[in-house]
């Protein structure tokens, strides 16, 4: 007689005992029926002894499954753990592992691994979460500013896309964004599209916090920021403080930060257009459409009702624009003037030789010390 595996000779037993014919059940197993004959004998002869089957049996009892095998507890342990007093006073001094191994096995006499070391370390290592302070701003106080990336647009004149710089500004109290695309930035550009964000919001805020970016930073510090010249005389026209936020700490911006990221994932993300006005009116539909309505997480208020209160504390806008120009350095030369563009002007009270800074307006030009 072959021997079957127990799963079969489970499911012979369950068969027999619900009356099956034997060829039926060689046909369901593809066991041989002589197989099936000599089972059946000894199942007849002895049914206490034949193996039970848990599939359709009314008499089966439940079975109880075997408990989990207990835990494996580490009964070894690490040759750190006599320098356990120092490695942790190494940890809070923020030195390595590799550090620390050095200094086990020159000072202290250590003679395991490095492995052994750094395993140790990582579990004493406890990284806490860093901590953010939630910051709240009175209305019409803070607008933060930055650069991000566009969505794919068709160079005019080409077939090539390519992605502009994407400029947003957010008001931080209410949220409310304004974006534009545009193809390069400058000096100029740069204070244009602040131009642009305070007209669009309907007035001023306090003060303007931006990155360290060249067109608005020409040398970060910390408590005196030199400013371009052009962005300083913008802000100073509206009325407005430049706060540049410290070198890589973008957290200081954040709220910006999240807008463009949020801007590039929801708006802009898979798409692509035949122009820059195309890409800013699309941003505009967005912004009035769905942006500008979202209940914001934080404050359970509508982003627009938020901004329609704090529009009121906004500072005024001044009557005219910032009329933008260019500006250089001159020697005054011998007859008290200087020249710009093959043309002399007076430059008096200055000293001859001396250095002066000329600003070129549109119409006009200005000398100054």
């Amino acid at each position: 007689m072959n021997v079957l595996k127990p799963n079969q000779r489970a499911t012979v037993i369950t068969l027999l005992q619900r009356n099956t014919p034997q060829r039926e059940i060689a046909r369901i197993t593809g066991i041989d029926r002589k197989t099936v004959r000599s089972y059946h004998t000894r199942w007849l002869l002895d049914p206490s002894n034949s193996p039970g089957v848990a599939t359709g049996s009314e008499t089966v009892t439940p079975q109880i499954p075997p408990p989990w095998p207990p835990a494996l507890v580490s009964t070894s342990s690490s040759l750190c753990e006599v320098h356990r007093v120092f490695i942790e006073a190494q940890l809070r001094l923020r030195r390595n592992a590799t550090a620390i191994f050095q200094d086990l096995v020159d000072a202290h006499g250590y003679s395991g691994a490095y492995n052994s070391v750094k395993r140790f370390v990582r579990a004493l290592r406890h990284k806490e979460p860093e901590q953010f302070d939630r910051l709240s701003f009175v209305p019409g106080e803070e607008m933060q500013v930055d650069y991000g990336e566009g969505a794919p647009t068709l160079v005019p004149g080409t077939d090539r896309y390519k992605k502009p710089r994407l400029f947003l500004a957010t008001l931080r109290h209410s949220r409310r964004s304004f974006r534009r695309v545009v193809w390069k930035s400058s000096q100029q550009v740069w204070a244009q599209l602040h131009e642009q964000a305070f007209r669009y919001f309907g007035g001023c805020p306090q003060y303007v916090v931006l990155d360290n970016l060249k067109e608005g930073v020409l040398k970060p510090d910390l408590y005196e920021p030199e400013l371009n010249p052009v962005y300083a005389a913008m802000l100073e026209h509206y009325g407005v403080v430049a706060d540049p936020a410290r070198v890589r700490d973008p957290n200081r911006k954040g709220t910006v930060e999240h807008a463009i990221g949020h801007t590039q994932a929801t708006a802009l993300k898979g798409r692509r257009f035949e122009s820059i006005e195309a890409q800013n009116e699309h941003l505009e539909h967005w912004e009035t459409s769905w942006a500008a309505k979202r209940i914001h997480g934080s404050e359970r208020q509508q982003v627009q009702a938020m901004f329609e209160a704090e529009r009121a504390h906004l500072k005024p806008l001044p009557l005219l624009g910032m009329q933008y120009f260019t500006q250089g350095v001159r020697t005054v030369c011998d007859d008290s003037c200087v020249r710009v563009d093959h043309s002399s002007y007076a430059a008096r009270p200055a000293a001859i030789g001396s250095k002066v800074l000329v600003r070129i307006f549109e119409r006009r030009i200005e000398i100054r010390d």
